[in-house]
């Protein structure tokens, strides 16, 4: 009797929950949502699972969701096991040409088929891309030192938008072109953000291995302006790798994307718990 209570009780919460979800669910009904996937999801099947299921039922209410991943632990690993020596400069690996062959093969094989297929395992309608098809991301030299590293200036989303039309969810390799037919390596949060410029995104979801950005107590910030990112920044509370997902965000924001997001790729359900409840996750930033 205990026991069925106890179910009863959880029924109850779920068909709550699922009630205070519905202004959230008409609000990103349509809306395109990039997200940057890293870190910790996709560090085990489990995490991997969860977070596919996730994006499976952000497409089944609507929302376009574009997934956009990094690889760089998988990119390392394979250059030990092949013997590819790496040479850095400013702590950045220098691609080469040796290199890029590499990253393209993990990035744009591997782990880019892996996330695919996750998504299709769970029932969804998913489809692996790279910046190089359609010349979706068009690059140039991001530092000539550093070889096939690329930044993306030119980004022609249209083909994604086709995939919405057809209900497919695209997921993206960081790869992009050349204006010469080069093969350049772009950072996965560059890309993401790029994207999402691009085609104008209610949001840009970054997922990183930390809860968001702290203040100088340690305690997230939930809600950011460029102005106190400014701040933060110039005070060195803001630091480190998170200087490069801050700039990304407000790079997003300046061209034409509603917010941005920092949250924990760790948490368990983070996207759904960003979009669909009044609590959110992690660190918004916007005007």
């Amino acid at each position: 009797m205990k026991k069925q209570t106890a179910m009863n009780r959880d029924w109850i919460a779920t068909a709550r929950t699922l009630s205070e979800a519905l202004p959230y669910l008409q609000r990103y009904d349509g809306a395109v949502v990039v997200i940057k996937l890293g870190g910790h999801a996709m560090g085990s099947d489990e995490a991997m699972q969860s977070f596919a299921r996730d994006v499976v039922l952000m497409r089944q209410v609507g929302v376009n969701p574009v997934i956009v991943h990094g690889g760089g632990p998988m990119i390392n690993a394979m250059l030990d096991k092949l013997g590819v020596a790496s040479e850095f400069v400013d702590g950045k690996r220098v691609t080469d040409a040796a290199t890029i062959e590499v990253v393209e093969m993990v990035l744009s094989g591997s782990v880019n088929k892996r996330i695919v297929a996750a998504i299709n395992n769970e029932s969804g309608r998913a489809v692996g891309l790279s910046g190089k098809d359609a010349n979706l991301m068009v690059c140039d030299p991001a530092n000539p030192a550093l070889g096939f590293v690329g930044e993306p200036n030119e980004v022609n989303p249209e083909m994604l938008r086709e995939l919405f039309e057809a209900q497919i969810i695209p997921v993206i390799a960081p790869i992009g072109a050349g204006r010469q037919g080069e093969t350049f390596n772009i950072n996965g949060d560059t890309a993401a953000g790029a994207i999402a410029a691009a085609l104008k995104a209610d949001r840009l979801l970054l997922l990183t291995d930390v809860s968001g950005v702290k203040n100088a107590a340690g305690d997230v910030v939930t809600e950011l302006t460029a102005q106190q990112i400014d701040a933060l920044t110039k005070e060195g509370v803001i630091a480190g790798g998170m200087i490069p997902k801050t700039e990304t965000a407000l790079s997003a924001l300046n061209g034409g994307v509603r917010a941005a997001v920092i949250l924990d790729g760790r948490a368990p359900n983070a996207c759904l718990l960003e979009l669909f409840t009044d609590h959110g996750a992690g660190s918004i930033i916007r005007d």
